[in-house]
Protein backbone atom coordinates (compact mmCIF):
# COMPACT_ATOMS: atom_id res chain seq x y z
CA UNK A 1 0.00 0.00 0.00
CA UNK A 2 0.96 3.68 0.01
CA UNK A 3 3.34 5.30 2.50
CA UNK A 4 0.56 7.06 4.41
CA UNK A 5 -1.38 3.86 5.16
CA UNK A 6 -1.12 1.80 8.32
CA UNK A 7 -1.46 -1.99 8.57
CA UNK A 8 -2.37 -4.18 11.55
CA UNK A 9 -3.75 -7.64 12.28
CA UNK A 10 -6.60 -8.27 14.71
CA UNK A 11 -7.61 -11.65 16.09
CA UNK A 12 -10.43 -13.22 18.10
CA UNK A 13 -11.06 -16.98 18.48
CA UNK A 14 -10.33 -18.30 14.98
CA UNK A 15 -11.19 -15.07 13.17
CA UNK A 16 -8.36 -13.02 11.66
CA UNK A 17 -8.73 -9.46 10.38
CA UNK A 18 -6.11 -7.80 8.20
CA UNK A 19 -6.70 -4.05 8.44
CA UNK A 20 -5.37 -1.11 6.42
CA UNK A 21 -6.03 2.46 7.57
CA UNK A 22 -5.48 5.37 5.24
CA UNK A 23 -6.47 9.04 5.49
CA UNK A 24 -9.94 9.53 4.06
CA UNK A 25 -13.58 10.27 4.75
CA UNK A 26 -14.47 7.42 7.13
CA UNK A 27 -15.58 4.61 4.81
CA UNK A 28 -15.25 1.10 6.22
CA UNK A 29 -14.91 -1.67 3.64
CA UNK A 30 -14.84 -5.35 4.62
CA UNK A 31 -13.98 -8.01 2.01
CA UNK A 32 -14.78 -5.46 -0.73
CA UNK A 33 -18.24 -4.77 0.76
CA UNK A 34 -19.64 -2.02 2.97
CA UNK A 35 -19.75 -2.85 6.70
CA UNK A 36 -23.56 -2.70 6.81
CA UNK A 37 -23.72 -5.10 3.88
CA UNK A 38 -21.14 -7.56 5.27
CA UNK A 39 -22.55 -7.71 8.82
CA UNK A 40 -26.20 -7.88 7.75
CA UNK A 41 -27.45 -7.72 11.36
CA UNK A 42 -25.87 -4.30 11.20
CA UNK A 43 -26.29 -2.23 14.34
CA UNK A 44 -24.43 -4.30 16.95
CA UNK A 45 -21.57 -5.33 14.66
CA UNK A 46 -21.23 -1.81 13.25
CA UNK A 47 -21.09 -0.37 16.80
CA UNK A 48 -18.42 -2.93 17.80
CA UNK A 49 -16.32 -2.17 14.72
CA UNK A 50 -16.59 1.62 15.05
CA UNK A 51 -15.87 1.76 18.80
CA UNK A 52 -12.11 2.55 18.54
CA UNK A 53 -12.79 5.24 15.91
CA UNK A 54 -15.57 6.82 18.01
CA UNK A 55 -13.46 6.75 21.20
CA UNK A 56 -10.52 8.49 19.55
CA UNK A 57 -12.75 10.82 17.48
CA UNK A 58 -11.10 9.71 14.22
CA UNK A 59 -14.23 8.50 12.35
CA UNK A 60 -13.98 11.05 9.55
CA UNK A 61 -10.17 10.98 9.37
CA UNK A 62 -9.51 7.42 8.16
CA UNK A 63 -10.81 4.97 5.58
CA UNK A 64 -10.70 1.35 6.73
CA UNK A 65 -10.07 -1.52 4.31
CA UNK A 66 -10.12 -5.00 5.82
CA UNK A 67 -10.11 -8.66 4.87
CA UNK A 68 -11.71 -11.09 7.30
CA UNK A 69 -11.25 -14.86 7.51
CA UNK A 70 -12.43 -17.63 9.83
CA UNK A 71 -14.76 -17.61 12.82
CA UNK A 72 -18.34 -16.39 12.98
CA UNK A 73 -19.69 -12.91 12.34
CA UNK A 74 -19.37 -11.81 16.00
CA UNK A 75 -15.78 -13.00 16.30
CA UNK A 76 -14.99 -11.36 12.96
CA UNK A 77 -16.44 -8.05 14.15
CA UNK A 78 -14.33 -8.21 17.32
CA UNK A 79 -11.22 -9.18 15.34
CA UNK A 80 -11.84 -6.20 13.08
CA UNK A 81 -12.17 -3.94 16.12
CA UNK A 82 -8.86 -5.29 17.44
CA UNK A 83 -7.18 -4.70 14.07
CA UNK A 84 -8.50 -1.13 13.78
CA UNK A 85 -7.29 -0.39 17.32
CA UNK A 86 -3.79 -1.68 16.54
CA UNK A 87 -3.65 0.27 13.28
CA UNK A 88 -4.75 3.45 15.09
CA UNK A 89 -1.93 3.11 17.62
CA UNK A 90 0.49 2.70 14.72
CA UNK A 91 -0.94 5.81 13.05
CA UNK A 92 -0.87 7.92 16.23
CA UNK A 93 0.96 6.53 19.31
CA UNK A 94 -0.69 9.19 21.52
CA UNK A 95 -4.05 7.38 21.16
CA UNK A 96 -2.61 4.29 22.88
CA UNK A 97 -3.55 5.30 26.46
CA UNK A 98 -7.18 6.04 25.50
CA UNK A 99 -7.54 2.71 23.71
CA UNK A 100 -5.71 0.79 26.43
CA UNK A 101 -8.03 2.19 29.13
CA UNK A 102 -11.04 1.08 27.10
CA UNK A 103 -9.52 -2.43 26.94
CA UNK A 104 -9.40 -2.51 23.15
CA UNK A 105 -5.68 -3.29 22.77
CA UNK A 106 -5.90 -6.59 24.65
CA UNK A 107 -6.51 -9.63 22.47
CA UNK A 108 -9.34 -11.69 23.96
CA UNK A 109 -7.59 -15.02 24.71
CA UNK A 110 -10.78 -17.06 25.13
CA UNK A 111 -11.26 -19.78 22.56
CA UNK A 112 -13.06 -23.10 22.25
CA UNK A 113 -11.80 -25.81 24.59
CA UNK A 114 -10.82 -29.01 22.84
CA UNK A 115 -12.93 -32.17 22.98
CA UNK A 116 -11.51 -34.87 25.26
CA UNK A 117 -11.44 -38.58 24.41
CA UNK A 118 -13.99 -40.77 26.20
CA UNK A 119 -16.30 -37.78 26.51
CA UNK A 120 -18.99 -36.21 24.37
CA UNK A 121 -17.37 -32.78 24.36
CA UNK A 122 -14.86 -30.66 26.24
CA UNK A 123 -16.68 -31.11 29.54
CA UNK A 124 -19.87 -32.96 28.63
CA UNK A 125 -19.76 -36.68 29.43
CA UNK A 126 -21.63 -39.59 27.89
CA UNK A 127 -24.68 -40.62 29.90
CA UNK A 128 -23.77 -42.92 32.79
CA UNK A 129 -25.87 -46.02 33.44
CA UNK A 130 -25.43 -47.86 36.70
CA UNK A 131 -27.42 -50.91 35.43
Amino acid sequence: MADNSFYATGKRKTAVARVWLKPGSGKIQVNKMAVEEYFDAGNYSKAVVEKPLVLTDTQAKFDVMATLRGGGKNAQAEALRHGITRALTEADPELRTTLKRAGLLTRDPRSKERKKYGQRGARARFQFSKR
